[in-house]
């Protein structure tokens, strides 16, 4: 018999992790998956305008979510003229009684389900089951992994765990027969003849919902398989359940719906089935069941109201890198991906989501494909903070997060720490530990950063002095006599410093006028992807005092990180606070990441830094997850190397796969942060360039690592040392 017990939601987190990161079998399967998902949705998406569409789609969701009673009603009223039942459920155990209640004065002993992930919320198969009552699943996903005693791993495609492979084996072995391994046809066909007589013999037919339309009382239903028909039409009773939040006002919202959901769910313009119920079959019962479950909760919470808008089209999980490491029963408790992180907690309470949560490495990419545009990593982070809040956080994390984000003891701990390494480094700019108990499950794969013999801001004689001289370089740029302010980040200032300086000469040499703020630490990032919002508070607060005790037209920073937060995370962050909010966003109006200013503001013209010697340099660019899915930042680094340098960019494949950093995300969860690296070194390393570039020191410090641990022949550069050198030239 299959050992399923990692797919059930009941079995402790840590198990299920350690589980899913052993299975090899596993992180192939989704890697395919997701791999064959982005081309294809690339392709469909050319037909459509995607980003008006999704801003329709969520002013949509936004009117129905806002106003969610009002559509309530009408829909009740619509559907009961249409000769349909409906329920409202508080929770799961009331959703569970209402069907209950329906199928036993019906005798009711087999019900034919079609997939719904609302029955999978509320549990519904293993409530009758204590009735006496059999339920068959007819999706096709949905019973294979029924017969291997598991959940859905994925909202749309509950079996894309597994290869084909496996699913010929449990064919075999609960079909009694044998069932080809290979042949997907043959099982297919092995799964339609064992369900058939299903949808005859049922005294209920349950299905899903993927829109509720107001105006008509009308239920949307959209499958691949048919088998929504079905279940729907031939058993005598048709039960529909359905969250509240499916509700849209009109037919051509629903219309709108169906434009976004197939192409960013299954990668088809249309799937092949939609249907439009409108009343039960005649001769038939129908009864809606609107489940609540949580969902008034997040209705009132501005910080997750628009999770509300979710189309269930779970394309944040098809893009999401350590989904395609563990799956869907570690990524996720029963609703997986991104947006299952964040409703879990209301639906199933925040134990179920303390240790789902953590694996979220904050890339940003869920973010970027959600087709109603869904802030699902600032809620993820939310909801990280609930946990915090609630539960704790182990105590090594919270002595060094509290330490870190106390300056003064900061700087002094990290001095005495720039003496005591020596013995471990040996004068070397990398550590390998090998020997070290802490260390050595950290360097195993990956060599760590020593801090830097000298910081940054150091270098200034005074931090808050200004230096100001003509260009360096024969260059005229509109940066010329402009006040900036220079932010390098914290990774820039102790582990990096060359990159802050390489920063400095290039902006010197196009003749800024260059203010370093005093007292400089940390943006705040670290605690704040921890969901230390207390202390994440503290350090913000302390860079805007820095920050706004000297006058600069803009703040610049080579970190793509630090001005995410700065730009975005700040005003999330002071959201409640009157006072503050303000400063947040005037600073927010200022801070500029490098290239940005480069590009936008200097307006480097093309060929202004090429080399004298007309040679080029062949480089591959590595888009940092802050830089491109939370900045937008694309053609900025490119056109600086290619135009500018006149050098050449070879891309990496799966440019957009975060390269798995993600902070303390590396140092909790290694073994996914091992395999995201070297499929991201691996393929820099197939496009034949010497040099990876990026503009992100957490990158850089993950990159490097593992080129040095693994004897790679790549160099990993800030973006800022390939101008310094041409600057340098001039």
């Amino acid at each position: 018999m299959t050992d399923s017990s990692h797919g059930h939601p009941e079995t402790p987190f840590e198990e299920r992790y350690q589980h899913a990161v052993e299975d090899l079998q596993l992180s192939r399967n989704l890697t395919n998956f997701q791999q064959s998902w982005k081309q294809s949705r690339g392709a469909v998406m050319e037909d459509i305008d995607f980003q008006a569409l999704r801003k329709q789609m969520k002013a949509v969701k936004s009117e129905a979510i806002d106003n969610l009673d009002r559509y309530l009603d009408q829909f009740i009223e619509s559907a009961k003229r249409a000769g349909t039942t409906v329920h409202l459920a508080d929770d799961a155990d009331h959703a569970t009684r209402i069907v209950r209640d329906l199928a036993r004065p019906r005798s009711v002993k087999l019900v034919a389900k079609s997939k719904s992930m609302v029955s999978e919320e509320i549990e519904l198969n293993e409530v009758l089951l204590e009735d006496g009552i059999e339920v068959v699943e007819t999706d096709l996903g949905e019973w294979i992994v029924q017969l291997r005693g598991e959940r859905p791993s994925h909202m749309v495609m509950p079996a894309i765990h597994l290869a084909r492979e496996q699913v010929g084996e449990i064919f075999s072995e609960r079909l009694g027969r044998e069932i080809s391994r290979d042949n997907v046809e043959e099982q297919v066909h092995a799964a339609r003849d064992a369900i058939r007589d299903v949808f005859f013999s049922a005294g209920m037919g349950v299905t899903g919902a993927n829109a509720l339309i107001a105006e008509s009382g009308t239920v949307m239903m959209v499958t691949n398989e048919g088998n929504g028909r079905l279940t729907s039409s031939i058993p005598p009773l048709h039960v529909v359940l359905a969250g509240i939040e499916k509700l849209v006002p009109t037919y051509e919202d629903a219309v709108t719906q169906l434009r976004l959901l197939a192409r960013s769910a299954t990668a088809q313009r249309l799937t092949v089935y939609t249907t439009f119920i409108q009343g039960p079959s005649p001769g038939h019962e129908q009864h809606i069941v609107l489940v609540d479950n949580g969902r008034r909760t997040m209705r009132d919470l501005p910080e997750f109201r628009e999770a509300l808008h979710c189309i269930r089209c779970a394309a944040c999980a098809n893009v999401c890198p350590p989904y395609r490491e563990v799956g869907g029963h570690v990524f996720g408790y029963i609703y997986s991906g991104a947006i299952g992180l964040v409703v879990t907690p209301f639906m199933h309470g925040i134990d179920a989501a303390a240790g789902p949560q953590s694996l979220c490495l904050s890339c940003n990419a869920c973010e970027v494909v959600c087709p109603v545009e869904i802030p699902l990593p600032r809620q993820i982070l939310d909801v990280r903070a609930m946990v915090m809040k609630q539960k704790g956080m182990k105590r090594s994390k919270r002595v060094i997060l509290s330490t870190y984000s106390r300056p003064s003891v900061a700087n002094l701990l990290l001095k005495i720490g720039t003496r005591a390494q020596r013995p471990l480094t040996g004068g070397k700019k990398l550590i390998r530990a090998s020997n070290a108990p802490i260390l050595h499950k950290q360097t195993r794969w990956r060599s760590l950063p020593a801090l830097a013999s000298t910081r940054l801001w150091e270098r200034p004689a005074a931090p808050e002095a200004a230096s100001q001289m003509g260009p360096s370089t024969p260059i005229q740029t509109e940066a010329a006599g402009v006040w900036v302010a220079l932010f390098p980040g914290c990774m820039t200032d102790r582990l990096y410093p060359e990159q802050g300086k390489a920063v400095i000469k290039v902006l010197e040499g196009l003749g800024v006028t260059l203010v370093y703020p005093p007292s400089l630490h940390c943006c705040g990032l670290i605690p704040n992807n921890s969901g230390d919002t207390g202390n994440a508070k503290r350090l913000a607060l302390h860079t805007m005092r820095s920050l706004e005790s000297i006058e600069a037209d803009y703040i610049v920073s080579p970190s793509a990180s630090c001005v995410a937060m700065m730009a975005q995370d700040y005003l999330h962050l002071f959201r409640d606070d009157e006072e503050v909010l303000p400063r947040a966003e005037a600073l927010s109006r200022k801070i500029m990441d490098f290239t940005s200013f480069l590009v936008n503001v200097a307006k480097l013209p093309p060929g202004s830094l090429a080399a004298t010697d007309c040679s080029h340099r062949t480089v591959t660019y590595h888009d940092s997850c802050q830089g491109l899915n939370a900045l937008g930042l694309r053609s900025e680094p490119r056109y600086l190397i290619e135009k500018v340098m006149g050098d050449e960019v070879v891309e990496l494949a799966e440019n957009s796969l975060c390269c798995g950093f993600g902070g303390s995300f590396s140092i909790e969860y290694p073994a996914v942060a091992e395999r995201l690296m070297n499929r991201k070194l691996d393929n820099a390393h197939a496009t034949g360039a010497a040099v990876v570039v990026t503009d992100n020191q957490g990158c850089i410090m993950h990159l490097r690592g593992g080129t040095d641990a693994g004897n790679r022949p790549l160099k990993v550069r800030h973006i800022a040392e390939l101008l310094a050198e041409r600057i340098a030239e001039r």
